[in-house]
């Protein structure tokens, strides 16, 4: 009898259909249809392996599941699973360390460029008909040769480092536990404490999970002490950054600009603050999404629920608990 895996996020069908074109033998798959807990609940009841992208999953998600032995993020941040309820219920927790790192750090460096070249306020002229080299609120600046601050220094923190070397940047960095002289080296980075991180950087990229540490890490005293001509941009996590004192600090011109890809609150509600703010880059969490990215990160989720399903171990790099 074949094993049910449900993917939470309610995906297009066509997405559904590349999984399954991945799925091992065995094995079936199902996916949400809609956001909301009840659905959730109603999905996960049969499951015997979930998977999860963005959508929370709850302790009552996890107590309506009858048959559930493996919780899988789709991606790296955990901050949306209740591992304490996961663990509670005896429910292993996995990740796929590491596999969006690419994609996300080249997200980072394009919107980098989009807040301080001002790309997205060009389309936006030039698709209302209009010619016009005078659309934004402060001149155009250039990445090459800049101070980047990266707070928080993982894999996707340094893939993001890799591909500034090519830009001449100084990097710095922080993070709780410093590397080694020898992989600062290798990586071309500087360890700098917060402070002085966000006081030398022309650009914050933010590469930190969200955890109780980090939670409105970036608020309107950290702005306040960033450069005038400073730029933000946020991969991580939307609870890292207080978004309503973003929006002071960008119209107060606090700060130059800012880009982010995440939310306090997703989808972004259509009354939030940070709509309308002409200094400031919004995505719709798009930076881990590359269609060349899919096969191999699938297959690796796929692979730990096989080993589950064996009963053998998940790789202690993708293990959660």
């Amino acid at each position: 009898m074949s094993e049910r895996i449900v993917v939470l996020d309610p995906i297009p069908e066509a997405t559904a259909q590349r999984l399954r074109a991945l799925l091992p033998e065995g094995f079936m798959l199902s996916h949400g249809a809609r956001h909301g807990e009840d659905h959730l609940r109603e999905i996960i009841a049969d499951a015997d392996y979930a998977i999860s992208g963005q959508v929370p999953v709850s302790a009552a998600v996890l107590n309506a599941a009858r048959h559930l032995k493996l919780l899988h993020k789709w991606g790296v941040g955990v901050d949306n699973l209740d591992l304490d309820a996961a663990r509670a219920r005896g429910i292993q927790v996995a990740r796929t360390t590491g596999s969006n790192a690419v994609p996300v750090a080249e997200f980072a460096v394009g919107l980098m460029l989009s807040a301080l070249r001002h790309i997205p306020q060009g389309h936006e002229v030039m698709q209302k008909g209009e010619w016009n080299d005078r659309v934004t609120l402060a001149e155009p600046r250039m990445l090459s040769g800049k101070t980047v601050g990266i707070v928080g220094l993982g894999a996707t923190g340094k893939a993001t480092a890799r591909l500034l070397a090519g830009f001449g940047c100084r990097i710095l960095y922080h993070k709780p536990n410093r590397l080694t002289p020898a992989e600062e080296a290798a990586l071309g980075v500087e360890h700098a404490d917060l402070p002085r991180l966000l006081a030398e950087s022309d650009v914050v990229s933010l590469h930190c999970p969200l955890t109780p540490q980090t939670a409105g890490l970036v608020d309107l005293e950290a702005l306040r002490s960033m450069k005038r001509t400073a730029v933000l941009v946020n991969v991580a996590r939307g609870g890292v950054v207080v978004e309503a004192d973003l929006v002071r600090a960008l119209r107060e011109r606090t700060i130059l600009a800012a880009a982010t890809d995440v939310y306090e609150i997703e989808p972004l509600p259509a009354d939030s603050v940070l709509r309308g703010v002409p200094n400031l880059v919004l995505t719709p969490h798009l930076a881990a999404m590359a269609a060349d990215n899919f096969a191999p990160t699938v297959q690796r989720m796929f692979a730990n629920i096989v080993r589950v399903s064996r009963g053998e171990p998940i790789p202690e790099l993708d293990r959660v608990c």
